[in-house]
């Protein structure tokens, strides 16, 4: 179960899996590490993938993934930082290739939204931007098709996917004061891009509603990656939740009015907070708060 009646879905997990710190903690005694990715997709109904980030993958890695998680299941895949860090989405169209030909569309109706993480060094500019979204594929044959672009750098053979037409979601996570303006929020809205609702005292918290969908990402909200949530503060973020997959008001950090259309949304919410400890048990925390039973394949 992963919706509260007539509202959208609900998508509660971690940022990544493969943490040493969780083996014999959240992780039982004993698990030997191949399973560690199907046991975390027993306990939540989705997970970024963080390994996309740091470098390129392959269809085999992707289809792993894919294997290891149940019927119903999604992961929300990060966009390379060479994309966002390296070239600061300078001439994107040949590594945006790459990325979709490497195996993202291996996970098949796993896939979830393409979350594009931007440093702290990176500023607004909307022309660079909007090139970048007018580049985004919308659905997975458009992205079969980019993917086709690719270049001698991939790692394997390409991935085109099976053929299925299905959506692609994508959010943006911004680490600079300059996007505090509704110039930016304009540009989301126009692009149906979802501004990534980042909890943290070190990057600007904007929870403007700016897509079909809301992305958030808690690292901490009084030390990055070291803080733990209370319970009054998982009770705040489970209430804009409810608000949120109803298009009701919530209480917040904006810079335009707050969206209360009465639209369904859905919501994915990933947990990445002090140093990855906290995290599975804030995720199950907010989830009982939620009356959220993730059931496998049902």
């Amino acid at each position: 179960m992963s919706k509260i009646g007539n509202a959208g879905d609900i998508r509660i997990g971690v940022s990544g899996w493969t943490y040493a710190p969780w083996r014999g903690n959240f992780y039982p005694q004993g698990l030997v590490q191949k399973r560690e990715l199907a046991f975390a997709a027993s306990q939540f109904n989705a997970l970024e993938i963080n390994g996309t980030f740091y470098g390129m993958q392959t269809p085999k890695a992707f289809g792993g993934w894919a294997e290891a998680a149940p019927e119903g299941f999604v992961f929300a895949v990060k966009g390379p930082r060479y994309l966002t860090h390296m070239l600061r989405l300078k001439e994107p169209e040949a590594p945006l290739a790459n990325f979709f030909a490497s195996g993202p569309l291996a996970l098949g109706d796993r896939l979830g939204p393409v979350l594009w993480q931007f440093p702290e060094r990176f500023s607004f500019n909307a022309e660079r931007i909007e090139h970048f979204f007018e580049l985004l594929p919308r659905d997975t044959m458009a992205a079969a098709a980019l993917a086709h672009r690719h270049d001698r750098r991939l790692r394997a053979p390409a991935d085109y996917g099976d053929g299925v037409k299905r959506p692609i979601r994508h959010a943006m996570e911004i680490r600079h004061e300059s996007f505090r303006g509704p110039a930016f929020i304009d540009l989301l809205r126009r692009h149906d891009v979802a501004l990534v609702c980042a909890d943290t005292v070190d990057w600007p918290l904007l929870m403007d509603v700016t897509s079909d969908f809301v992305y958030c990402r808690l690292h901490g909200s009084a030390e990055l990656y070291k803080s733990g949530y209370s319970a009054q503060q998982l009770d705040q973020w489970a209430e804009r939740i409810r608000n949120w997959t109803i298009g009701a008001e919530t209480d917040g950090n904006f810079v335009c009015p707050p969206v209360a259309d009465g639209r369904a949304r859905d919501v994915f919410l990933f947990f990445d907070n002090t140093d990855k400890l906290m995290a599975p048990g804030d995720a199950k925390a907010l989830m009982a708060r939620l009356g959220l039973r993730w059931e496998p394949g049902a």
